[in-house]
């Protein structure tokens, strides 16, 4: 009996040490369980802390920031002196992960500065860890005005919704001619939530017409069917139909709206612009308009040739809306880092950062106001031959 016990050991031993070493690693934890002199201070080196959801529901979108990171980091590996390394976490398109990875990457990895991210839902909830450790952080595509309200240390390269959703209500008034829209929010998303809120606020009093929004309908995320409230919609007085959320659902509500026979105009917002739209929505997506950061057609600074060129060259496509802002980010960060003088205070990057004033990014120039959000314009396209072709520019009010 001990002779077979000994012998059951040395075999569950050698199992153990086959699975640990064929175990894959987290394909997107490049921060990881490595090993704890990783985590050690280098003097040549300073560590960015990322965070995405580059698996589940919002990947596509955490991709195609990364690329614009990537390109960034890869064109200014650099900053005073020092090689820039990116701690990249997935969160896996989840609130409750986001903030798991985003405590890791200021308790493990004790990282000066955080850039992050694709999803308000996600940034809203790495927005109390984040302040708590007095991380600076800089959102790229995070609209909700929740994500820097009230928060020192967060600030973002993007416009916020309370902006974007006049616009479109404007669009949709102006350049539509709808005086009567229905709205179809996806409910448990902050982002959509809220625009769609700012959206209606707006077209009201456009239009000067309290029943102006027909109907609110609501959807959850990862819902397949949305026949019933297509069908409310088809039968009311709408001219229009305002839907933003994610580039998954969206595009499911315009294929199905068309097989149900309904030919109403779509009004959406930047979470549209996505490849996978486009893929999923196919012809049902065409004429689409929504508002978004940025257009390959008309360059802002001179930092957008920079980008463009090199984005070509490296990935050989046109670059998303999103790409570029994760590129400014990137930018922006080290263009603070170095006005700040350190790669380790925190406090003093922070500062640095509230003072950005007229950066000139892919995106557009930015500058933070009182909450930390960019002051810039915004980008309107349509879908056109399966294309995301630029429109116009809309400026602050």
């Amino acid at each position: 009996m001990k002779k077979f016990t000994a012998l059951l050991l040395v075999v569950l031993l050698i199992g153990v040490i086959a699975l640990t070493g064929c175990a894959p690693k987290e394909e997107t934890d490049v921060a990881g369980d490595q090993k704890e002199e990783a985590d050690v201070a280098v003097d040549d080196v300073i560590k960015i802390g990322v965070f995405q959801p580059l698996s589940g529901a919002n990947a596509a979108g955490g991709e195609l920031e990364m690329k614009g990171l990537y390109l960034a980091q890869e064109l200014f590996p650099e900053v005073l002196g020092k090689k820039v390394e990116l701690i990249v976490y997935d969160n896996r398109s989840d609130a409750i992960e986001t903030a798991n990875v985003v405590t890791r990457l200021v308790d493990h990895h004790r990282v000066p500065l955080i850039i992050g991210c694709w999803g308000s839902t996600f940034a809203i909830a790495a927005g109390p860890i984040i302040e708590a450790a007095g991380v600076p952080t800089i959102g790229t595509s995070c609209t909700n005005p929740l994500v820097t309200l009230g928060k020192d240390y967060y600030f973002r390269v993007t416009f916020i919704d309370s902006f974007q959703g006049v616009v479109m209500a404007k669009y949709t008034y102006e350049e539509v001619g709808a005086k009567k829209v229905a709205v179809i929010q996806e409910i448990g998303n902050d982002y959509s939530v809220a625009l769609a809120k700012f959206y209606k606020d707006a077209f009201v009093e456009l239009t000067g017409d309290d029943e102006a929004i027909v109907m609110v309908m609501n959807y959850q995320t990862g819902d397949q069917d949305f026949s019933a409230q297509l069908t409310a919609i088809k039968d009311s007085d709408a001219e229009a139909i305002f839907a933003p959320g994610n580039f998954t659902e969206s595009a499911l509500i315009m294929k199905q709206a068309r097989e149900l026979g309904i030919d109403l105009p779509f009004v959406g917002a930047d979470t549209w612009e996505t490849p996978e739209l486009i893929e999923i929505g196919g012809d049902a997506v065409e004429g689409a308009v929504f508002s978004t950061f940025f257009a390959s057609e008309v360059p802002m600074t001179h930092n957008s040739e920079v980008f463009l060129n090199a984005y070509r060259e490296k990935y050989g496509e046109e670059p998303a809306a999103v790409a570029a802002l994760a590129f400014d980010a990137y930018l922006v960060a080290l263009d603070a880092i170095t006005r700040a003088g350190t790669t380790t205070d925190s406090a003093a990057i922070r500062d640095a950062l509230a003072a950005t004033d007229a950066f000139p990014g892919a995106a557009g120039t930015i500058s933070f106001d009182e909450n930390g959000d960019a002051v810039k314009s915004a980008v309107i396209k349509e879908i056109r031959d399966g294309e995301f072709t630029f429109l116009t520019i809309v400026d602050p009010f």
